[in-house]
């Protein structure tokens, strides 16, 4: 049988987990950094709070949890076990929210783009390569309409 965790012990863990500053999104912003490119981070102004706000190519990229935000949700919402109901519902209002941010800064006139951490931990570099791919098509004049990558 597998350990059980108490209410008390289920409580703190989930008091560690960190909403902003997470790993991910620190390697994300050193590489960044590192390339010259400016940024705000988690900007109130804007539905969703982005991450990293490229206010100057109309940018705006999060880093999203895979549990958070349910990556592959049809295969995890199968597996979820204690407090079932609770956590597909509080997934799924997640999952809306995001589409509905995402919508949001697009009207505004933003590119969405949301990496999974787990993406920026294994493929660093690939994530970089496309927030520079898509600065230098905005430098040049060649961004369409905005979209979610």
């Amino acid at each position: 049988m597998a350990d059980l965790i108490t209410t008390p012990q289920r409580s703190y863990i989930m008091s560690r987990v960190r909403s902003r500053d997470t790993r991910p999104e620190m390697m994300l912003r050193r590489a960044l950094w590192i390339r010259n490119i400016r940024y705000r981070l988690h900007d109130r102004g804007l539905p969703g709070k982005p991450d990293i706000v490229i206010k100057k190519y109309k940018l705006a990229i999060f880093v999203d949890g895979e549990f958070w935000h349910g990556y592959q949700w049809e295969n995890v919402r199968d597996r979820l076990g204690a407090n079932r109901e609770f956590w597909i519902a509080k997934i799924e209002r997640n999952m809306a929210r995001d589409r509905h941010n995402n919508k949001t800064l697009n009207a505004m006139g933003y590119t969405v783009i949301r990496f999974w951490s787990a993406d920026i931990r294994k493929h660093l570099q690939k994530c970089v390569n496309l927030v520079m791919l898509y600065i230098e098509a905005a430098r040049a004049g060649n961004v369409p309409y905005p979209a979610d990558y």
